[in-house]
């Protein structure tokens, strides 16, 4: 099946490595979408499945919206087709079962009780298509005693610890202010796909996968986890200056906040040699990590003091030159126009929307992909009609199962 780019009204080929794919998208919110969008810039046919009316629940987060779009749908439905199925129908599951029959991956977030409900579990599908990759995602995975509970970004960034090294020394524990752990799942549950892509090429089975926001923000967390659990003191939040590196946290300078990253012991000696601290250099206590860790309290003072007395540019321009990793701490106003950012493309304007809305591109780029594979998102329903002529109805039965409430059609089919 070709895309739709919805910017001109053109079909498009999907290219890329998994040009050929088809992917069933039947998740909300913002983990799923998020893998589906991966998996969708590789070149796969991602068709979202979505209920009627409202569609995914992004659709209504916001504001911002811009021209009834929200920013943040947009940000993670692009290259994607709309479909919309009432599965409270039986007509419309039988769409779903006649969709999922062709598909090489599934992607849900529902709750296991309502999937075993309505014939959609993992089980039950692989029956029916034994190739079939089936991605489970969720706030807790399938199993344990939390299975069924619901899960958000805000909640697994709290459960897996994360938030309780985060924030300002002696502050209460803060979020991660972005959606940190949905991203991330994302990203965990289009590996998983890939793999499983992989294997079903070979030897035409399927998988089933179970991929959950907390399992993800452990994975985040490793590092912490595995030095507290080899002796070091419970961490609390002390506003990034706690690394297992020293010095690596935030400075500020006379003007503005940077961050210096010091990861080894040359490193060391050529940021004091650059910032004229040379007794600090060649101090033999502090000659590797683990003695500058021991005397962290006064080697940043004498850092702090030193680093206020000039401009950060003039302190980025310097460490440059000795190749110790600095950065500004940028503002949004500043991310979008950072050259790096700008001649990396990093960030793709939705077709339609000039530079009002965006989405990011994925964090990969490939040497057979040129240019990033860009369709705006899809309008709620849009590609219904097509999908179900696809799979073998007529346009009678489609018409009739709209007037029956079993599928929705685009907005401006029913206007017509």
């Amino acid at each position: 099946m070709t895309s739709l780019d919805t910017s001109n009204g053109s079909a498009v080929e999907p290219s890329g490595p998994l040009a050929g794919v088809r992917v069933v998208d039947m998740t909300t919110s913002y983990a799923g979408p998020t893998a589906a969008m991966y998996l969708a810039d590789l070149g796969a046919t991602v068709i979202k499945v979505e209920r009627p009316g409202s569609g995914d629940d992004a659709r209504s987060w916001g504001p911002p919206f811009v021209d009834g779009a929200s920013a943040w749908f947009a940000s993670a439905n692009r290259n994607k087709q709309s479909v919309v199925l009432n599965l409270s129908a039986p007509e419309g599951r039988e769409a779903l079962l006649r969709l999922l029959d062709t598909a090489d991956v599934f992607l849900q977030n529902m709750n296991p009780a309502k999937l075993n409900r309505i014939g959609i579990d993992g089980e039950t599908l692989r029956r029916r298509n034994p190739r079939l990759v089936y991605c489970a995602m969720s706030g807790f995975g399938l199993t344990g005693p939390d299975s069924d509970l619901p899960g958000y970004d805000l909640v697994a960034q709290a459960r897996s610890g994360l938030m309780s090294v985060t924030g300002e020394k002696g502050g209460t524990p803060q979020r991660v202010s972005t959606a940190l752990s949905d991203v991330a799942t994302g990203m965990a549950a289009a590996i998983a796909v890939n793999a499983a892509l992989v294997r079903q090429c070979r030897t035409g089975q399927g998988e089933v996968i179970d991929v959950s926001l907390l399992d993800t923000d452990l994975a985040l967390m490793a590092p912490r986890v595995a030095a507290f659990c080899a002796g070091e003191p419970e961490p609390a939040p002390s506003g990034g200056t706690d690394s297992v590196l020293a010095v690596y946290q935030p400075f500020e300078a006379e003007d503005r906040t940077i961050v210096i990253a010091i990861g080894n012991d040359s490193m060391w000696q050529r940021f004091c040699t650059a910032i004229r601290l040379p007794e600090l250099g060649t101090d033999p206590r502090l000659s590797d990590n683990a003695g500058r860790r021991a005397d962290r309290s006064r080697i940043t003072e004498l850092v702090a003091q030193r680093l206020a007395t000039r401009p950060a540019a003039e302190w980025l321009r310097l460490l440059a030159d000795v190749e110790v990793p600095a950065a500004f701490v940028q503002t949004l106003s500043e991310v979008t126009k950072d050259p790096q950012v700008v001649a990396r493309g990093a960030i793709l304007p939705v077709p339609g929307f000039h530079d009002d809305l965006v989405s990011i591109r994925s964090p990969f780029r490939l040497a057979s992909q040129e240019t990033p594979r860009n369709e705006r998102f899809p309008a709620l329903g849009a590609d219904t009609r097509t999908t179900l002529l696809d799979l073998g109805y007529t346009e009678e039965q489609i018409d009739e199962l709209a007037a029956a409430g079993a599928v929705g059609l685009a907005a401006a089919e029913i206007a017509s």
